[in-house]
């Protein structure tokens, strides 16, 4: 945020209370060209073709973040009995003691005392409006008895962090943004996975990187659905997480799973707010949502036996209704198909099996992990893949501990013998037959 567009706001201030107290100075309202300047919060606004008046709000609410003590000292310096002009509006917050803005503030700002045109600012504040549908600003919750327009104007943390910083950090795993940020070092070549598997995964590839030209180019938007939602299935291991973070990898988008230890609430109404919190969240952002055992949450719907199976049904409709509304990738991960509730299913674009690797894809999967400094002419990993049924995962597993054993012994080589044993240890692990 430069300073030029700081004195601006102030400027705008200062013209409306020096208007409203009857002060004898004169002054014009300010000017300035945001479309020549190359600040974010001037990009961004230029970009979306944003009234003044709309630029006014947006900086209103920026006010406690880069002039803290402005509203105070300017209101004190016009007003020096600030209750002598409730028409700035305006509130103390808990922590924070200068004054924080509300819609009235913006009404006040924007307006004056154009009683005619006080509509037209309060209808920026309703659900139709870019601020709400971009989830960009809103107006903070006020008690019934009184107006709404009386609540704060609240910024999406993410625009203040671009147009104060000049770039936005990624939400972290907490209480009120249930989801972590999936990445690996891997790329798309290093996924292993049978061919069918792949064609499927390919795709929602294809969706991803081609579902915008068919709905702006071609008029589709009012004909297909917003979104798609896909659900993997299968075995632990088989790589359904790994596809989900290469997926988006390959084509630069954001990966988050969902967190269902911070989304299940026993409390009634709970679970919906936490998703509906993270779908406002995941809105306009073009993340993929990746529910793992996606079960847990997204299960089979039950008979109606007491008030608790009735709010859990509820919960059930919500997050379908919610899904279905969403207009990014949802993925819903699970070990079993039959697990997920029908009317889920029916509304998947994709239901993708992933497959315990077979022989061809064990060998590939051995000797992708393997380090090539550690290979023993001896290591003979056709018979061992032709003979060991194990995933991905398992592979990970066998072959750290086995290149472990080989370094603590003081060699370099990766023996049949040392990996067998290794492979022997994970299947006692999990309580297999050898």
């Amino acid at each position: 945020m430069t300073t030029e567009i700081i004195d601006y706001i102030k400027e705008a201030v200062r013209f409306r209370l020096i208007n409203a107290s009857g002060s004898d100075e004169v002054m014009d309202f300010p000017i300035f060209d945001f479309s020549a300047d190359d600040a974010e919060f001037s990009k961004f606004v230029t970009e979306n073709n944003f009234q003044i008046f709309e630029i006014l709000i947006l900086l209103l609410s920026m006010l406690p973040y880069i002039a803290p003590g402005f509203l105070t000292s300017i209101l004190s310096e016009y007003f020096p009995d600030g209750s002598e002009f409730p028409e700035f509006g305006g509130v103390k917050g808990k922590h924070y003691r200068g004054i924080i803005p509300t819609g009235e503030t913006a009404i006040f700002i924007v307006v004056g005392d154009n009683y005619r045109a006080r509509n037209h600012i309060i209808s920026i504040f309703n659900e139709n409006h870019p601020f709400h549908q971009k989830s960009i600003l809103s107006l903070g919750n006020v008690p019934v008895s009184e107006p709404k327009i009386s609540g704060t104007l609240l910024l999406d943390i993410e625009y203040i962090e671009l147009f104060v910083y000049g770039s936005v950090s990624k939400p972290k795993l907490s209480q009120d943004f249930p989801a972590q940020l999936l990445e690996t070092e891997m790329v798309w070549e290093d996924l292993v996975l049978q061919d069918k598997t792949l064609d499927e995964v390919n795709n929602v590839l294809v969706w991803m990187d081609h579902n915008d030209t068919l709905l702006n180019d071609f008029n589709m938007k009012d004909k297909i659905k917003p979104g798609y939602k896909v659900m993997f299935f299968g075995a632990p291991g088989v790589g359904k997480t790994l596809t989900a973070s290469l997926m988006g990898k390959h084509t630069g988008k954001d990966v988050y799973r969902i967190d269902l230890s911070l989304v299940i609430s026993k409390y009634i109404g709970e679970t919906e707010k936490n998703l509906s919190h993270l779908f406002n969240k995941a809105r306009n952002k073009d993340w993929i949502l990746f529910f793992d055992e996606a079960d847990a949450i997204f299960g089979k719907r039950t008979g109606v036996r007491d008030a608790h199976d009735k709010y859990a049904n509820q919960e059930v409709s919500f997050l379908l209704q919610r899904i279905e509304l969403h207009d990014g990738l949802v993925i819903l991960a699970s070990n079993y198909r039959s697990n997920i509730d029908k009317a889920f299913t029916r509304r998947f674009q994709s239901i993708i099996e992933f497959e315990s690797p077979g022989i061809p894809e064990r060998l590939k999967l051995w000797t992708k992990y393997i380090p090539d400094a550690f290979v023993d002419e001896s290591l003979d990993l056709v018979t061992i893949s032709e003979k060991y049924e194990v995933t991905g995962a398992n592979i990970v597993n066998i072959v750290q501990f086995a290149c472990l054993q080989v370094l603590a012994a003081g060699d370099d080589k990766l023996t049949n013998e040392i990996l067998i044993t290794a492979i022997q240890r994970e299947f006692l692990k999990e309580g297999r037959m050898v």
